[in-house]
């Protein structure tokens, strides 16, 4: 008797993360799907699920994928040589959020053994308002916002997970999907809030965790690290300044506004562009010696890679690894628990040059080396 296969359901937002590189920070609504395309924006989740389908090639001959058509995880399963079961419909080019949920609905009652979804947060509360904690699911980290903590670390994790879930079937944990308000966010303004749930086979190095924001009294850390690097900066160099409360409070010591959720390039302690995207970033380096500044992302330890992808591989690598500067206080070094700093940038030879150690500041004349990994199992 054949051995019962498997059935994961499978279902890539097509949009996912078209917005991340122009500087958009989302890509919800017609207008900055727009917007996106007109800026020359490319789509991260059709890439991010082959790579987590490639990961799992070898047990191919083990599950089925049900998925739903073309652009949807039709296409995609196809091309990394599955031969997918194919459900619903859809209208070619013109897929919302509901086809979303139709999709995780209709995986639901077909019973399969778990959801592998490619998106950011918006598809994760797409998933959650079609089926709840009906079944469990592995997010593949495609989006502009990645704050929920049902997303694995990278796309070749997810892969990782599906395969070890399938072997030997893990605990179930409830996991956070957050609500991010895009408009806000697009104006600089962070507002999220718990929506709700999914079910996730836990393994806490495959995982990303969820978002943490800083603490009150990180702000005297903050104010060191800012002195600190107002000390050392140097004036021929261009400075590009991810993200985050921590680099914001260096702009204000230098006097400097900061789009707290955007990137800012600075020189000879000046402002040179405000929220920049990758191409206005490389054609300022283009000729000019440069840094990057960066901050990780509270509880999960990424550099690179949410919610900064306008600081892309191609700018990383004309810079070099060593020009890159991370800044973070040691009470969120300390929450890492030991966990490496993490990257995914979508590139891995990218990925792969920012391994091993890098520098980073905690405070005034107060440095540490730490270890960059890639959060790969196998």
């Amino acid at each position: 008797m054949k051995p019962v296969k498997k059935r994961i359901g499978l279902i890539v937002n097509p949009i996912a993360g078209i917005g991340g590189r122009v500087g958009l920070k989302g890509s919800d609504g017609r207008e900055a799907l727009r917007k996106a395309r007109e800026l020359g924006g490319k789509p991260e989740s059709p890439k991010r699920a082959k790579e987590a389908l490639l990961r799992m090639a070898s047990i191919k001959h083990e599950l089925d994928i049900l998925t739903y058509p073309h652009e949807m995880g039709e296409d995609e399963a196809r091309e990394c040589g599955f031969e997918p079961i194919v459900i619903g419909s859809i209208k070619k080019g013109e897929t919302t959020s509901e086809d979303t949920k139709s999709a995780a609905r209709d995986m639901a009652e077909a019973r399969v053994d778990a959801l592998l979804f490619a998106g950011g947060d918006g598809t994760a509360r797409d998933i959650y308002d079609a089926i709840g904690g009906r079944l469990p699911v592995i997010g593949i980290p495609a989006g502009v916002k990645i704050h929920s903590a049902v997303f694995a670390i990278n796309a070749q994790s997810a892969g990782d997970l599906v395969m070890m879930f399938l072997r030997e079937p893990a605990e179930l944990w409830e996991a956070e999907v957050m609500d991010v308000d895009e408009e806000a966010f697009r104006r600089g303004l962070l507002s999220t809030k718990l929506y709700g749930y999914l079910k996730i086979p836990y393994q806490d190095r495959l995982f990303q965790g969820p978002k943490r924001g800083s603490i009150a009294g990180e702000r005297s850390s903050m104010n060191g690290i800012a002195e600190y690097f107002a000390e050392e900066i140097e004036d021929d160099y261009l400075y590009i300044v991810g993200p985050g409360t921590t680099t914001r409070a260096i702009h204000e010591r230098l006097g400097l506004p900061k789009t707290l959720l955007g990137v800012d390039v600075i020189r000879d302690r000046q402002i040179v562009a405000s929220d920049v995207n990758e191409n206005q970033i490389l054609r300022l380096v283009c000729d000019k010696k440069a840094k990057i500044l960066v901050t990780p992302i509270g509880g999960q330890g990424f550099i690179f890679g949410r919610g900064n992808q306008q600081i892309s591989p191609d700018v990383i690598k004309k810079v070099g690894k060593e020009h890159v500067i991370v800044v973070a206080t040691g009470h969120k070094m300390a929450s890492l628990g030991g966990r490496p700093l993490l990257v995914d940038t979508g590139d891995d030879e990218t990925d792969d040059m920012l391994s091993g150690y890098i520098r980073v500041i905690t405070g005034y004349r107060q440095e540490l080396v730490y270890r960059v990994g890639l959060g790969k199992c196998f």
